[in-house]
């Protein structure tokens, strides 16, 4: 069956910054598309509000009702979606360029990530809400306020509290998950040594993209660290490094004024035009285009 990129609905109920959806905030649940759905780009805070749902979420079955929350990472597929009629949810969309923005995940290894996909849900205490739903009307009140001197970056350093709360809120579920006696072996040695490559990958800056050079700085074969990896994080090491070498790339085009050839040059590739291949082939869009996509969005705003 074939899967829908799913985007975050335009009109009524949402706000955003601009006409960008690099992060939008839903009040009323718009429904959901039959079929498996995929949201390319961007993760997803859901925080149910009345009513219940059931879905399955990378063949994982989610239960929601009143006052759980449940965080859909982005590239994960949902399908299967059932509600009841007085289902209603709050969303946060974000893409994974405001993740970056704030270095959510700066006291995370990535390896992380595959537990919260484990644990994708916590119940809120009416502690835990009632916090939440306080930025959440401040999130929606500096949005709605365009005009406000500093209104950007206000928007963006409530957006990254709000979510790193997600995040401590989630891993408290996950350490409870984790202190019951029947919770699975975390493999202590294998999950240091997935830290340790990926902390290798990002300190790379996108400058080595093979599996094999991380492998000899680590003293293992490349097999055995392909198959940790997976095994530790759900993902290839080479969709890592992939991630990394994207995220220094956006980072250069957005934040300095190097040329084309100076970041291909940066960066160890062959040449200019392997390098507009590459960033094209993974991010959907030419060096270029990306870099005036975010020019004009600083112009808007």
């Amino acid at each position: 069956m074939e899967i829908t990129n799913l985007k975050p609905r335009k009109g009524a109920g949402t706000l955003r910054i601009g006409n960008s959806d690099d992060l939008v905030v839903i009040d009323n649940f718009g429904g959901m598309p039959a079929g498996k759905i995929k949201p390319l780009d961007h993760g997803i805070v859901f925080i149910c509000t009345a009513g219940a749902a059931q879905f399955t979420c990378d063949g994982q079955v989610i239960q929601m009702s009143q006052g759980d929350m449940f965080l859909f990472m982005a590239h994960s597929v949902m399908e299967k979606f059932m509600s009841s009629a007085d289902f209603n949810c709050r969303e946060i969309w974000f893409s994974r360029g405001e993740t970056w923005n704030m270095n959510m995940y700066a006291d995370s290894s990535l390896s992380d990530l595959q537990l919260l996909k484990l644990h994708p849900k916590v119940t809120l205490s009416d502690a835990d809400a009632a916090m939440l739903n306080s930025y959440y009307n401040q999130l929606c009140h500096h949005m709605r306020h365009s005009d406000l001197p500093l209104y950007p970056n206000i928007v963006h350093s409530i957006l990254g509290t709000f979510l790193l709360e997600v995040l401590s809120l989630l891993r408290r579920g996950i350490i409870a998950a984790s202190a019951t006696p029947d919770a699975p072996d975390t493999n202590l040695h294998g999950k240091q040594l997935a830290d340790r490559f990926i902390q290798l990958v990002e300190q790379s800056d996108g400058r080595i993209r093979r599996v094999d050079e991380f492998a000899q700085m680590l003293n293992v074969t490349p097999k055995y660290l392909s198959k940790l990896i997976m095994k530790t994080t759900n993902r290839k090491p080479s969709t890592l490094i992939c991630f990394f070498t994207c995220k220094a790339i956006e980072n250069r085009l957005r934040f300095t004024d190097m040329t084309m050839q100076q970041i291909s040059d940066d960066l160890n590739f062959p040449n200019a035009s392997f390098f507009g291949k590459y960033f094209k082939e993974h991010s959907g869009m030419t060096p270029m285009e990306f870099r005036t996509k975010y020019q004009n969005s600083k112009e808007e705003i």
